[in-house]
């Protein structure tokens, strides 16, 4: 049997694609507030299952049942261009699958519950009779979700010992993953085609380039803005003003953007989304410093 060199997995696992949810996974270790030195065995294995497990689970899933749209969009993909041969792209699926569970079991029922909505999200995102991702709208809102709060709340979590956390860090993670509804449909622009001719609606698709695009940017805006004044409402003015920063240099790019957004969709992506992410830190790191004064 044929089987794939290993640079054709990577390529397959999109290691560029772990940094969303790792970056949120720390996001929540920093808004608990509780210290790093004491919990780095559960930071280490809570930043591999984000990462290189759970995400590149969902890599994978895609790339094999979306391998006759990449087809038609980008046939240099590891499925499409036989690269990955025969059905190497399900086993690994599979595979990744296992593994994320086997390494989510060390970290408590918060740990591996959220990975197991972590891969059931990425399981029916792609694979049919559900396909979220047929509708940009629920597609969008899963990735988002699994990318940005789940991992927040996440990370929070298993850093309280499995406790809950508190309302602010879930109202920040959940503002974040409705921002991120707006990022997924960044992505949606260089698929247009292919995702008309195999009946994706994704939003370019429902709402024209245009629409998408106005609706991508008030998407990621729109949670910022409640992001500052949850900021200013809890007492920490500077951390608001840094957020308010960040979304106004977004802001400049998104007028640029909205003039050409299948061109330039990925530069924005590559230049505006840091901004957001970086957002998400300031703000944890407000938490933090709420927590700390508390204690």
């Amino acid at each position: 049997m044929n089987r794939p060199a290993l640079s054709t997995v990577t390529e397959l696992l999109k290691p560029i694609t772990w940094f969303p949810p790792m970056w949120a996974f720390a996001c929540g270790v920093v808004a608990s507030g509780v210290p790093a030195t004491d919990r780095w065995l559960v930071i280490g294995l809570g930043v591999l299952l984000a990462g290189p497990l759970v995400c590149a689970t969902s890599q994978a899933v895609n790339d094999w049942f979306d391998r006759h749209v990449d087809a038609i969009n980008e046939p240099n993909r590891p499925i499409p261009s036989g690269r990955m041969p025969g059905q190497w792209g399900l086993y690994i699926a599979v595979g990744w699958t296992l593994l994320s569970l086997v390494v989510a079991s060390a970290l408590g029922s918060w740990g591996f519950g959220a990975a197991v909505a972590g891969l059931l999200l990425a399981w029916a995102y792609s694979a049919p009779p559900i396909r979220l991702k047929e509708n940009g709208w629920f597609g969008n809102a899963a990735c988002g979700l699994c990318y940005e709060g789940l991992a927040w709340i996440t990370g929070a979590a298993v850093m309280a010992g499995g406790a809950t956390p508190d309302g602010r860090s879930l109202s920040l993670a959940l503002l974040y993953s409705l921002g991120a509804h707006g990022i997924m449909t960044l992505n949606d622009f260089k698929a247009i085609e292919g995702d008309r001719l195999m009946g994706v609606e994704s939003l370019p698709v429902q709402l024209g380039v245009d629409g998408a695009a106005h609706s991508a940017c008030w998407t990621m805006a729109l949670p910022q803005l409640g992001v500052i004044a949850l900021l200013v409402i809890w007492g920490r003015p500077w951390h608001a003003f840094s957020v308010a920063g960040l979304l106004a240099a977004q802001a400049a790019m998104m007028r640029w953007f909205v003039g050409a957004p299948t061109k330039r969709a990925l530069p924005y992506s590559g230049f505006g989304v840091p901004l957001f992410v970086a957002g998400m830190m300031v703000s944890a790191f407000a938490l933090r410093s709420i927590v700390t004064e508390m204690t």
